[in-house]
């Protein structure tokens, strides 16, 4: 058998986004992933579904495996002609042991290829609003362990160099040794006024950050109860955080976000919520079926010409439509004839994707406001067919026929609790994992309270921040005895986030 190959892949400090496009590749083509404690959240969720897992990290206390043993795991797996992909947080190369893994492939006569990655002293300071290097200020960096005990007698560190002769250092893995670090550089000729901060969970939603005097920072450290992992910082440049804060000061930094959307509609949300700073997390609370019995659907389907009007009041209709058209060996050049109306601009997006113009959006996106712009229109003596949810509010069927129109309503999909969120949300809430719940529909309002049941709903959402999309859904949540704080007067997903940027810049 022929012997295969090992990556030595640095996958960055933690953010998934800094991971590079070279690593996505190995980790999805990978046959075996030896994989560390601090590789980002999700990267994983890359590798291939046979891919063969071994985790080998590490904690300061205790290791899975020896760094001997990780080598001869790469050196057997390689052997056995496979592709693995040894995946590091950081930069294999950067206090990594990326070294002593490439030397143990090489006398074993085994190709491997190094792939770098964002090292956290480079990419933890900049998410920390601190260039390591910067003009006038500091034109010299040095990347140095700190989990050397700097009080054996041989220290490995040129303590007299370092705190004299560099402008920025910046420590890895040196939290626990602060003071002595601290002690020691300032014995060795550092000012004890220079600047330094401590950062914690650096490109993560977890960032904290403590800045303060070198001679008090391990004192601020030990206050904020600031953990590992934490990379440490000195030298003037620190002083340019206060002017150069990007990261952390987000509207929405570090606010876990609920977001109750079907698994289909979830990614836009939490994509405009990630953005903003919040750690958005997942948790469907209703999923779109098909119907047993298209009937109704089918026959408007093959008269729409007799119509005057198609109105859609979900993106979830358009989708349906589009498979039922196809499923009838038509497509959408068959939607010639009548005039398309849509709910809203979500609703719009994907006809017009599709090739099909809509001629109508209401102002405000609610049934009511649909209703009026139709009748605006002259809906009298005309035909017009609703593509919508098998159960629905009633609200625009009865206003248009009362306006004199003929309505024909044809339910295209059903929405359902989905299954196992039951559990997820009682687990969440009972860890205090969640700020924030998004409601983006009656039937998510309506799927939670029967996860939670209405009795003492209020004390269990006790401090969580409540938000719908719109009146209807508010509406449907105050039936329920839910209080909603926040409520857009765009009632779209980008005006959903909007508002809650300015609730969270307000509280």
């Amino acid at each position: 058998m022929a012997n295969g190959i090992v990556y030595l892949v640095g996958s960055g400090p933690g953010d998934p986004g800094l991971v590079t496009l070279r690593a996505r590749e190995i980790i999805g083509a990978a046959d075996v992933i030896v994989y560390d404690r601090l590789i980002p959240e999700g990267a994983l969720a890359w590798a291939r579904p046979d891919a063969e897992l071994i985790y080998v990290g590490k904690l300061p206390d205790r290791h899975t495996l020896k760094q001997e043993e990780i080598n001869q795991l790469l050196v057997e797996k390689a052997c056995e002609g496979k592709r693995v992909c040894r995946l590091k947080g950081g930069d294999p190369f950067v206090f990594g042991r990326g070294g002593e893994e490439a030397l143990a492939l090489v006398e074993a006569g085994l190709p491997f290829e190094v792939v770098p990655g964002v090292t956290a002293g480079i990419g933890g300071s900049a998410y920390a609003a601190i260039p390591v290097t910067h003009r006038a200020v500091a034109t010299s960096v040095a990347f140095v362990t700190g989990h050397e005990d700097p009080t054996k007698d041989e220290s490995g560190t040129n303590w007299a160099g370092l705190a004299t002769g560099v402008d920025t250092i910046v420590f890895y893995m040196g939290v626990g040794n602060l003071p002595l670090i601290a002690e020691r550089l300032i014995e060795h000729g550092r000012a004890p006024h220079t600047p330094a901060a401590v950062i914690e969970r650096a490109t993560t939603p977890s960032q904290r950050v403590v800045t303060g005097p070198l001679n008090g920072i391990a004192s601020q450290v030990e206050q904020a109860g600031i953990q590992a992992p934490a990379l440490i910082v000195v030298g003037n440049v620190v002083g340019l955080r206060e002017s150069l804060q990007w990261f952390d000061n987000r509207p929405l930094f570090g606010r876990c976000v609920l977001v109750t959307r079907t698994r289909e509609q979830a990614s836009a949300l939490s994509e405009a919520l990630a953005g903003l700073g919040a750690v958005p997390i997942e948790l469907p609370l209703i999923q779109v079926q098909g119907l047993e019995d298209y009937g109704q659907l089918d026959d408007a389907l093959g008269r729409l010409a007799e119509f005057d009007w198609l109105v859609f009041t979900s993106a979830n209709g358009v989708s349906a439509v589009r498979a039922r058209l196809a499923a009838l060996g038509m497509d959408v050049r068959d939607l010639k004839g009548p005039r398309i109306a849509a709910i809203g601009p979500g609703t719009a997006e994907p006809l017009e994707q599709s090739g099909i113009r809509v001629d109508l959006v209401p102002e405000r996106y609610i049934a009511e406001s649909l209703a009026e712009a139709l009748i605006a229109q002259g809906v009298a003596g005309k035909r017009v067919l609703i593509a919508r949810a098998e159960e629905a509010r009633e609200v625009l069927p009865e206003v248009l026929a009362e306006a004199g129109a003929e309505v024909v309503v044809a339910p295209c999909y059903r929405t359902r609790p989905a299954t196992g969120a039951q559990e997820q949300i009682a687990a969440l809430l009972a860890e205090g994992n969640v700020d924030v719940i998004t409601f983006a529909s009656s039937s998510a309002v309506k799927a939670f309270v029967g996860c939670l049941g209405v009795e003492g709903l209020g004390e269990k959402l006790q401090g969580i921040i409540i938000a719908c999309i719109g009146p209807v859904t508010a509406q449907t949540a105050a039936e329920f005895g839910l209080r909603v704080d926040v409520m857009p007067e765009e009632h779209t997903i980008a005006g959903l986030v909007e508002a809650l940027a300015e609730h969270a810049g307000g509280v």
